[in-house]
């Protein structure tokens, strides 16, 4: 074989160039061999696909393990975090294990909580890629002939669906900091990433032992809702998945762009189906209900923190109230990783009234104490609405004690998420 420039891609003297490069061939080869593994009954979405191009997507710009010396570091953090909040808090400790994590074991421990909140979203995505797939230039006498095809048809959509899963989460990998960020409870362990701590403390003239300790009140913080107040998470993801189900998916624009895409290519599909422009919410009443109740859930979670962890590091961190600032700004104004949820879900996870909520959960603790505060988790009943939001005061000056008899007449009971028979906490069809 020549040594002559210029003559490698030759197919005389190789008979592979026609395919790409060694590595473009050998990554088509794992996602087709993904693709035959995959179990018909397994879900819309290939999600061992979905893993291994996110675990490639985060070691393509590097994912080192985590050493003994951070582990060590990040420990220390969340459990002193941890002590520092029984302080400002009567909810009891949810740091029972806490770890330091890789951005790959990140997405590994968080996959559970992504296929739930993504399949409902993806199902109609590769429903409806099948069927155009298979469509697509056929007649509909052999269209009917096809069922067979069908359902490798639908079997290439959950593949592509799983590569634009796998290139979000890897997004989503390289941005977080801890198993929290985004607001949802993704993990029952608190834990940290080195990785993400350091792309966090890029440019910020804090000492990393600060921003470290700063972070690990904001995840001790989070677990402690996400563990003690057993209605939370069915809360916030029932909100997510009520949302979801209202999403419907623009065939025309499917059609489009599939037109001569190329399978192999991961960032083309990418491409293609991201940005969440094939997605289109139904403008229905229950739907605005559904994102108003959880913009509200959000909001009043990421408060509740903001304003617990601002009372913990008050005098022990210097620096706090400019990294609160900062990740006000970041949850605020998004980033790659919070579009990349809006291709998830079909919605951008963002919490709209952070500052109000916050303003609300300290001036109930102003009022009440921090019992009296910490109490309005008891039950969802008990919490404020979009409403209370725009008028906190009149919240705070309300009725601090809810007579759960009132529950027992007609036989109403509240369910699980916080609405009653009527669908709300007043009869509004809303729980928010």
């Amino acid at each position: 074989m020549t040594d002559l420039p210029g003559r490698e891609n030759d197919p005389n003297e190789n008979p592979f160039a026609m395919f790409g490069s060694p590595e473009q061939v050998a990554a088509a080869m794992r996602q087709f061999a993904d693709m035959l593994s995959a179990s018909p009954d397994a879900g819309p979405v290939n999600w061992d696909m979905a893993k291994n191009i996110a675990r490639h997507v985060v070691a393509a710009e590097g994912d080192p393990s985590v050493m003994e010396g951070e582990r060590r570091q990040i420990v220390d953090s969340l459990n002193l975090a941890d002590l520092w909040l029984n302080e400002v808090t009567t909810l009891p400790s949810g740091v029972v294990n806490p770890q330091a994590w890789s951005r790959s074991e990140w997405i590994e421990k968080t996959v559970p909580v992504w296929k739930q909140l993504c399949d409902p979203v993806a199902a109609r995505m590769v429903e409806t890629m099948g069927g155009t797939l298979g469509a697509a230039g056929l007649p509909p006498e052999a269209q009917a002939m096809a069922g067979p095809l069908m359902g490798m048809l639908k079997q290439m959509g959950g593949m592509m669906v799983g590569q634009q899963i796998g290139q979000a989460l890897g997004t989503l990998a390289r941005e977080v900091v801890g198993s929290s960020d985004i607001g949802l409870p993704l993990s029952d362990t608190a834990a940290l990433l080195p990785g993400g701590i350091a792309s966090f403390s890029a440019g910020l003239e804090t000492p990393s032992e600060e921003i470290r300790l700063y972070l690990s009140l904001r995840e001790a913080a989070h677990h402690r809702l996400f563990q003690h107040v057993p209605w939370l998470r069915a809360h916030l993801l029932g909100a997510v998945e009520e949302y979801a189900r209202g999403i419907t998916v623009d065939v025309s624009a499917l059609e489009e762009k599939l037109q001569g895409l190329d399978l192999s290519n991961p960032e083309r599909i990418q491409e293609v189906l991201g940005g969440g422009e094939l997605l289109k919410p139904e403008e229905t009443e229950r739907q605005k209900a559904a994102l108003v109740r959880l913009e509200t859930a959000l909001a009043l979670v990421e408060g509740w923190v903001a304003t617990v962890v601002d009372a913990a590091a008050e005098g022990k961190l210097p620096s706090a109230a400019a990294l609160a600032e900062t990740v006000r700004r970041r949850r605020a104004t998004g980033g790659p990783a919070e579009r990349t949820f809006a291709t998830l879900v079909g919605l951008e996870l963002r919490p709209r009234r952070l500052r109000e909520a916050a303003a609300l959960w300290k001036t109930l603790g102003d009022e009440r104490g921090i019992d009296g505060r910490d109490a309005v988790w008891g039950h969802p009943d008990l919490m404020p609405t979009a409403g209370d939001l725009d008028d906190p005061e009149s919240f705070v000056k309300g009725e601090a004690e809810l007579d759960m008899s009132l529950f027992e007449e007609d036989g109403k009971r509240p369910d699980a998420d916080g609405t009653d028979e009527t669908g709300g906490r007043d009869g509004s069809g809303s729980s928010e």
